[in-house]
């Protein structure tokens, strides 16, 4: 009796697999910090909310970022609050093919006009990455422009992202706070 791990089957993709689309951004004339996602997953698609996953720690990371509980709040509130607190929201990709929530089963992807939108936010002074495929395209996309920024690389919120407990995430992003108050 073998004792192996059956190898993880490549996924394959084809022209009739939905093409996925990133949500517009949720920015202020004075946001302060970007915080940007690589693609929504599927429960977040689902229910047309950014980090709309019960189980992604995202809002309970920004609850300790901002001092507020934005868990029970509405989303429309959610996402009011950040926006007092000059935090912004939006994805490296703007579309792509995906079958299930994974990161790594990205395909097809072409990516969010970074530029175009930083260029409007004249009061941005922190750029952060919601886990390692975000850092990676999007630091892409800014290319020399990223030198303007504080960029933070953060763990992913996502509840995929089992290597960190939820406490060991929040002491990492913590380090928004310092571009928020500024």
């Amino acid at each position: 009796m073998s004792t192996r791990k059956p190898a993880r089957q490549p996924l394959h993709f084809t022209a009739a697999d939905p093409l996925l689309a990133s949500f517009p951004p949720v920015v202020a004339a004075d946001t302060r910090t970007l915080i940007l996602g690589s693609l929504p997953g599927a429960a977040s698609l689902a229910a047309s909310q950014y980090y709309g996953h019960p189980r992604n720690g995202f809002w309970k990371l920004l609850s300790g970022i901002t001092g507020e509980d934005l868990v029970p709040m509405a989303y429309e509130d959610r996402l009011q609050t950040l926006l007092e607190h000059r935090i912004g929201l939006w994805d490296v990709i703007a579309n792509a093919r995906r079958i299930g929530s994974l990161d790594s089963d990205i395909r097809d992807h072409t990516r969010n006009d970074l530029l175009a939108l930083v260029g409007t936010l004249p009061a941005l002074n922190t750029i952060a990455f919601n886990g390692g495929t975000a850092a990676k395209l999007g630091m892409k996309a800014l290319g020399e422009q990223a030198g303007r920024y504080r960029i933070l690389q953060l763990p992913s919120s996502s509840p995929a992202h089992a290597s960190l407990s939820l406490a060991q995430k929040l002491d990492a992003w913590r380090q928004l706070a310092a571009g928020t108050n500024a």
